[in-house]
Order: structure tokens, then C-alpha cells, then sequence
């Protein structure tokens, strides 16, 4: 079956902004690993691609010069140049040569693909591709689209870099994985059939990387998939985590050692707990180590409510990364059947938790909307108090603190069914709600908020306690 674009609409539109704008642009498209940056700008530039060449992963400067070589000569053919080219500016060159008899009233899109291992070190790649844009493209009815999985390097040395081409970027996209509403469009364009609720335990173990999604295969439950890519030493996601992180960064023992320490602390961790849980120095290292996870999406950064800068907490949200290793890491599983039996435990009880608990996170947007405040500025948190001997302590999964002098205050929960609040519980949030309204001496309006799988089953205890009841089915809705 054909692969079709799935979702990305705003991204789509950029890109046609920019084939059908009037002057030549320079397009970067960022995002991590397999998220589909590639297959979008294929499908979204298909009838204009007049040059495409790819990175070659840990290659020296000789073979990807070989490589453009090839390149030229399979796209051009006789026109192209026998000879490989002695350096970039003259790889750039010959490009020119081959380019410029093709100009003309329709644009021309040239590809850049994995950027930062085209641009080994002291390759010069960048000067090359600097004197092509400065002296030529930038004159043309062209769109040069760069992109690379390094998300941290694409942003320090293209987006920020003060060298040749500084300002000469004309748009960005950053291209984040699939939400739940893309991730049902693009299991049905697969013919697969899954409710939601199965949807967001594939999820909850896998994220929303369509190179990911696309292992699934139907007649098969979520927890059927999960064992087989997961669990099964021929699944893709078995040992995936070996080799996502060295794939992206320099020195990726240290962006692991961050993330190992995050998935020890579900609720995040200071700068000051980091170093002491990943033993990792303090100092600049650690600070460009900790901008390149969040410019990649693997870990967000967040000031839990009424806190200061210097109590920023890092979380980590990639799924992939947290499910590997609560599950698959080190783990000497034998036998068949693995995570049917692992999800009938406590740990799994508590990941699931958390881990729909972070979904709710990433779907903001949806949240709002079905609030009814999707115009309305909001800034989100969360809220955590320990106990001491003289009060309790309080732990609130969502804040959604409101511009219009109102904070809806969240209880997320993952559950199999309907969720009934007993007297137990019911006292526990009103304790909970009187707590919070306490510590920050709030003067706003409070609403107190569930976000559940299915949603609640009222009764006596609930009733004038909950101010609005939301199911899974908000967090499918588009944006």
C-alpha cells in the first residue's frame, strides 16, 4: 500500500508558502529521529525536487563527497561532472553548473538531508553550502530545504550561527511526533482498526513516531503489539534505545545518564537533583546537554507553580525512552507473553499513571478546547508539596492557571472503567483543593477537574465536587 501524508497540515502549509512565494527560501525542517521529516518533504515537494542527497552516517569527508558525486550523476546523468569533487565549495559548483540550465518559472526545490553528517568536522560543508545560497540559489527561483535529527545541532549551527548563513533562513518547522487525533489518522490510513482506548496504551509505550507506529499490525490487541515490538529480540523497539541517542548527539553517554536519572523521578528533578542522581559535573556541559534533549523533544522543562527559576524541573516525556527502561532494560524476561504478565503488576499500575498522565500533558490544546477556553491565555504547571509532621502534603497532576481569574485544577487519571469517587476520596481532594488554596494563597477561582479513560460514574460523593468530567475521547480532537 501507497504511504500517504498523514496530518501536518501546518507544516504542509510553510512548505507551500514557500514553493509558492515569489523570492528564494531556505527552509530548515528540525525534529528528532523517524518522526517523518523526510517522507514529508518528499511528499510535499514531490513534483519539484530537482536535487536530493543524504547525510551518510559516520562517513569521512572523502566518501560523502563520493557520495554527492553519485548523487549528481544519478539525478543528472551525462550532464553531471565525471570527476568527485576535491572539496565542498567545488561539489557546490558543480551543483551550479548541473542546476542552471533548469531554471526557469517554476520553482526548484533542492534537498539537504541529515545536515549535520554531511557537515563532518572540518569539512567546510557549511562555507560550501554558504557560498551556494549567498552567491547563487538566493538569486533564483529556488526553495534549498535543510533538515537533520540533530535537533541541538541544527539550531546552534544553522538557526543561531553567526556565520555565513546567519538570517539567511526564511522559515522553520520543528516537526514534533504524531498527537492521538494524527495517530488514529495514520493507523487508518494502514487499514488498522483500534479503539481509542487501545490506541493510548500503543501510545503510552511508543509515543507518536510514525517510523514506530508503523510496526503495528492488526488482529492483534495493544498488548499483543506491545510484546511483539517490544519484548520480542527481533522487535524494533527491543534495542532501539542503544542506538536513538548516539544516532542524535556527541557524547551521548551523557545525554543517557540524564535521562536514566528522569526515569527514576517520574515528577521531574532539579538541575542540582540531575547531577547528583547522573554523577555528570555541573557547568556548561551539562547545561548545552540539557538544551539539546529539550530541543529535541526527548525532556521538558517547567516551573512547578508559584516556584522560581532556580526550581525549574526537567521531565522526561519521551515514551519510548521512559517504557524502555522501566521495562525492557536489563530485564531477563524468559518465555512468551511477557507484557501481558508485566501489566498485571503494581510498577505497571504506577507507570500507567504517569505515563497518561504526561499525554494529558502534550495535549494542552485539546484540553482547553474542551473547556471552552481555547481564547483564553493560560499558563499550565503542576503542584507538589511534601508533607511534614504539621501538614500534609499535596501533589496536583495539572494546573491550568486562566487569565480571566479562574484555575482549573486536574486529577488524571488511567483506568479501565468508569471511576467512582468513594467518601475516602471524595474527602481527600477537598482536603487536597483546601491545601493548595492555603500554600499559595490564591485569590482565583477554583474548578476542580477529572480526566479520565471513560470518564465518571456519578453519585453522592461526587456530585458538587466535580466541576467537569473529561474522558480520553478530548484528547483525539484536533487542535
Amino acid at each position: 500500500m501507497e504511504n500517504i501524508l498523514i496530518g501536518r497540515s501546518k507544516e504542509q502549509e510553510v512548505l507551500l508558502k514557500a514553493l509558492h512565494s515569489r523570492n528564494p527560501e531556505m527552509v530548515a525542517v528540525i525534529g528528532r529521529r523517524r518522526v517523518g521529516k523526510t517522507f514529508l518533504i518528499r511528499s510535499v515537494y514531490a513534483g519539484q525536487m530537482a536535487f536530493e542527497i543524504s547525510g551518510i552516517q559516520d562517513a569521512t569527508l572523502r566518501e560523502q563527497l563520493k557520495n554527492f558525486k553519485y548523487q549528481l550523476q544519478n539525478t543528472f546523468g551525462t550532464v553531471a561532472p565525471a570527476e568527485k569533487p576535491a572539496s565542498w565549495l567545488d561539489a557546490f559548483q558543480q551543483l551550479i553548473t548541473c542546476l542552471e540550465p533548469k531554471i526557469g518559472p517554476e520553482k526548484l526545490v533542492i534537498f539537504f538531508d541529515e545536515l549535520p553528517w554531511l557537515a563532518t568536522r572540518r569539512s567546510d560543508f557549511l562555507k560550501g553550502l554558504s557560498f551556494f545560497w549567498n552567491s547563487w540559489a538566493s538569486q533564483k527561483n529556488i526553495v534549498v530545504v535543510i533538515c537533520g535529527s540533530s535537533a541541538s545541532w541544527m539550531i546552534q549551527k544553522v538557526v543561531e550561527h553567526r556565520g555565513g548563513l546567519h538570517n539567511r533562513l526564511t522559515k522553520r518547522i520543528h516537526l514534533l511526533p504524531f498527537n492521538l487525533c494524527e495517530t488514529e489518522a495514520f493507523l487508518k490510513s494502514l487499514n488498522l482498526k483500534f479503539d481509542r482506548y487501545q490506541i493510548v496504551q500503543l501510545y503510552m509505550a511508543m509515543g507518536g513516531i510514525p517510523h514506530y507506529l508503523n510496526e503495528i499490525e492488526g488482529g492483534l490487541s495493544a498488548a499483543q503489539n506491545i510484546e511483539r515490538i517490544c519484548f520480542s529480540p527481533s522487535g524494533l523497539l527491543n534495542n532501539e534505545f542503544s542506538r536513538l541517542y548516539p544516532a542524535l548527539f556527541d557524547n551521548a553517554d551523557h545525554h543517557i545518564a540524564v535521562i536514566k536519572a528522569l526515569a527514576e523521578k517520574w515528577q521531574g528533578l532539579t538541575r542540582t537533583e540531575i547531577i547528583a542522581q547522573s554523577k555528570l559535573a555541573d557547568g556548561g556541559g551539562l547545561t548545552r546537554c540539557l538544551d539539546e534533549l529539550i530541543a529535541s523533544g526527548f525532556i521538558s522543562s517547567y516551573f512547578p507553580f508559584g516556584k522560581k527559576k532556580k526550581e525549574m524541573l526537567y521531565r522526561l516525556t519521551d515514551e519510548y525512552s521512559l517504557f524502555y527502561l522501566q521495562f525492557i532494560e536489563n530485564k531477563a524476561y524468559k518465555g512468551t507473553d511477557v507484557w501481558q504478565e508485566l501489566s498485571q503488576t503494581q510498577h505497571y499500575k504506577s507507570w500507567s499513571g504517569y505515563a497518561f498522565e504526561s499525554l494529558c500533558l502534550k495535549h494542552i490544546p485539546q484540553i482547553k478546547k474542551a473547556l471552552g477556553i481555547s481564547g483564553v491565555y493560560t499558563e499550565t504547571s503542576s503542584f507538589y508539596q511534601k508533607g511534614t509532621e504539621q501538614n500534609p502534603g499535596v501533589q496536583i497532576d495539572l494546573l491550568i492557571d486562566r487569565k480571566d481569574n479562574v484555575i482549573n485544577v486536574f486529577e488524571l487519571k488511567f483506568y479501565t472503567g468508569l471511576l467512582s469517587i468513594n467518601k475516602a476520596y471524595a474527602e481527600n481532594l477537598r482536603e487536597k483543593m483546601t491545601i493548595f488554596r492555603e500554600l499559595t494563597q490564591t485569590r482565583k477561582q477554583l474548578f476542580l477537574n477529572l480526566l479520565t479513560t471513560f470518564g465518571l460514574k456519578p453519585n453522592e460523593h461526587s456530585i458538587g465536587l466535580i466541576d467537569k468530567d473529561l474522558t480520553m475521547e478530548v484528547l483525539f480532537q484536533e487542535e
